[in-house]
């Protein structure tokens, strides 16, 4: 029993801590309950978020998908964009492209909730539940938001998990134009979220070209859906899994190479105060991870 406590010891000590990976801004920032700014560590709140988000074209939110006060901060920062004067378009994860033309009718009132929840295939796009994203919904209908399908059809990506990037074909590289995977802190990401382990051969790189896929997907939705919008005014907030946003990689990096920047901020779990590295977002969301959602 203390030898496997003490392998068990060893693997926990060199499992990498997703929040805690040298990428980025360097140094440490405590977090307490509720948003901080990681540039000091000091208490922040939705209104300094929307402030900051000046002269960005996209905001990025992460989340944890089955908690309920995540979608609540995300549905807070974009009240408060829209109280900013800025032109707000909600980019999701959630759904995939080519489901774009079942979003608009709930936008502009014409279907009800049930009717939404329906139609806009919920429960085989997403599947958790619609109770947890509400907020989100509510202030795109009290405010009539834009919305945006950004995700590729997952059985794409299923395919490049299983058989390599190669699989898509060229009118499915339309919407995933290109699969770069020489970042190195992206792949040290993507590894410690894997629970440390390396990406080494065929079958390990082809998950992680699916990973990119997923982000580079998103980021290419985001521009074209944002290529028309001229001015300061317009900003589209993605929403989308924590693991697709921190540390300025995943979708912000794919936003990046095709030349925008993004205002990186994320939701996480915590029992308490806790160290994360300041490189993980610009704004960092702390609560209790409430389980059962």
């Amino acid at each position: 029993m203390e030898m496997i406590t003490a392998l068990l010891t060893m693997f926990q000590a060199e499992t990498p801590d997703p929040y805690l990976l040298p990428i980025g801004e360097k140094g440490q920032v405590r977090v307490e309950s509720g948003w901080t700014n990681t540039s000091d560590g000091t208490p922040s709140d939705v209104s300094e978020i929307a402030k900051a988000a000046e002269g960005y074209r996209f905001v990025l939110v992460g989340e944890s998908h089955d908690q309920l006060a995540h979608h609540e901060q995300q549905a807070a920062v974009i009240q408060a964009l829209v109280e900013a004067g800025r032109d707000v378009t909600v980019g999701f994860e959630m759904f995939t492209r080519d489901n774009q033309k079942n979003l608009a009718p709930w936008t502009k009132g014409w279907w009800s909730e049930e009717e939404f929840i329906t139609n806009s295939n919920w429960q085989t796009q997403w599947g958790f539940p619609y109770e947890a994203y509400k907020p989100i919904f509510d202030v795109v209908r009290a405010n009539e938001l834009r919305m945006t399908a950004l995700n590729l059809p997952r059985d794409w990506v299923r395919q490049i998990g299983r058989k390599g990037p190669s699989v898509l074909t060229e009118e499915q590289r339309r919407w995933a134009p290109e699969l770069w995977l020489k970042s190195s802190d992206h792949r040290s990401f993507f590894e410690a979220m894997m629970g440390g382990h390396p990406v080494t051969g065929p079958q390990m790189e082809n998950i992680y070209a699916a990973q990119v896929s997923w982000d580079e997907g998103m980021a290419t939705s985001a521009v074209d859906a944002m290529s028309w919008r001229v001015g300061d005014k317009p900003v589209m907030v993605i929403i989308a899994g924590s693991g697709h946003v921190m540390y300025d990689l995943g979708i912000s990096l794919r936003l990046k190479r095709k030349g925008h920047d993004a205002l990186i901020t994320t939701c996480l779990n915590s029992d308490g105060p806790r160290m994360v590295s300041r490189g993980i977002a610009s704004f960092v969301f702390t609560s209790p991870r409430v389980e059962g959602q």
